[in-house]
């Protein structure tokens, strides 16, 4: 109750619940529609899980059975689950609801619009609602009506079994021998707006902790949606620069609830993007910290939500907690990331203060580390703070990446 009823798209697929036996159920629920005269009533795309799994379903008809009540076949990538789809059947703003078997439906995530409400089901109920069109619509009891208005009920998928009955088509079209002359230059066009050749982090001076300015302390999720959006930003993806422009533009300021901006500590203006701000640091020579909430970069395992505020100058993230893929991610970029040893000591930080870390220079694999948080009133509060860095990633974190050290 509340949310729009009508489902405007029916998404199935990408890397979760595509299986043979998840699309085997739902061509199923398809054949059904078919036998009974009925086409889908929402947008139906289909993600299939992997090259395997697409060259399996089209050999044993499962997409023509899709494709039949008028399911449009995506390849086999990430597709809608990151916005990677072309929806234009909504403006932007506008609230509507969706149906879709991806495990992520964090706000703006599927198609950019933060008004989508993404309603997160099994492969064969996304089926039954979308050939409703409604949500409130229940499979087990309510029927259906086709093309010449007659009512008729669905029944429970077929089960699928374990392995296809001719087996899996196994293909290895995807793989592409390396040149046996690998010392060509790679040449890109300076004025490309896509590809961009990568520069090495440089390692921070060790003065570069103190006093750094705070410039985001997030309050509820902040996920890798939220730190680097997908969706239209993918072109930017072989462009580290410009991708850059996305970070942070789906995070909650905790100081005053704003989506993606922040107030600039050179100039005091409030309300600004986040990646300017970012930049306007980086260039008058300051590394900075973000402060995080609970499960801190939970979601997709995007290198770019580690990668990009490298890039813009982060120095330090703090948390209450982080997803453990992210965290890892931040110590390959040259990122020292901690937790707060008591979570409440998140509540100390405030707007405009600059943030100091002690202990950096005895660091090992334990060691107590303190993050002193320098108020504008001249106090300050000095906190524990943990680290999970290992010897190697210790190393990591003192030629500036993980890569330079690997190239050392």
């Amino acid at each position: 109750e509340g949310y729009p009823v009508e489902i405007r798209a029916a998404l199935i697929g990408s890397c979760t619940n595509s299986s043979y036996e998840d699309i085997y159920r739902a061509a199923d629920i398809a054949k059904q529609a078919a036998a009974n005269n009925t086409m889908m009533s929402a947008h139906l795309f289909v993600s299939p899980g992997s090259e395997q799994v697409y060259a399996t379903i089209k050999r044993d008809g499962l997409l023509d059975s899709l494709e039949d009540i008028g399911a449009t076949v995506l390849t086999n990538a990430c597709g809608p689950c990151i916005g990677q789809w072309q929806r234009d059947d909504i403006e932007l703003g506008v609230p509507n609801s969706i149906v879709t078997s991806f495990n992520r439906n964090f706000r703006a995530r599927n198609d950019a619009n933060p008004d989508t409400l993404g309603f997160i089901g099994s492969p064969e109920m996304v089926m039954g609602l979308g050939l409703s069109g409604r949500l409130d619509f229940n499979p087990l009891t309510d029927s259906l009506t086709d093309a010449d208005g007659n009512s008729w009920k669905l029944e429970a998928p077929a089960i699928a079994p374990d392995i296809p009955e001719a087996g899996f088509e196994i293909k290895r079209d995807g793989y592409q021998a390396p040149s046996a002359d690998a010392g060509g230059e790679i040449v890109i066009d300076p004025d490309s707006e896509r590809l961009q050749l990568l520069e090495p982090f440089k390692a921070i001076a060790p003065e570069g902790y103190n006093e750094m300015p705070l410039l985001l302390k997030t309050i509820g999720k902040t996920t890798t949606d939220h730190i680097s959006p997908a969706g239209k930003w993918l072109k930017f993806r072989g462009h580290l620069d410009n991708i850059s422009n996305n970070m942070f533009t789906g995070a909650t300021n905790a100081f005053d609830g704003g989506i993606g901006t922040t107030k600039d500590p050179l100039n005091g203006e409030m309300g600004q993007p986040i990646p300017a701000v970012a930049r306007n640091l980086k260039a008058a020579g300051k590394h900075w910290v973000v402060v995080g909430d609970e499960n801190y970069g939970e979601g997709s395992s995007r290198e770019h939500a580690a990668m990009c505020p490298r890039l813009l100058g982060a120095g330090v993230v703090i948390t209450r907690s982080f997803a453990r893929i992210h965290e890892t991610n931040l110590k390959k970029q040259g990122v020292l990331a901690f937790t707060f040893a008591d979570a409440a000591s998140w509540e100390v930080v405030q707007q405009d203060d600059t943030v100091t870390i002690e202990g950096l220079d005895n660091l090992a694999p334990g060691s107590q580390v303190f993050a002193i948080f320098n108020h504008a009133d001249g106090s300050n509060d000095r906190v524990e703070v943990v680290h999970t860095l290992n010897a190697e990633q210790i190393v990591w974190f003192k030629a500036g990446s993980a890569l330079n050290s690997l190239r050392a």
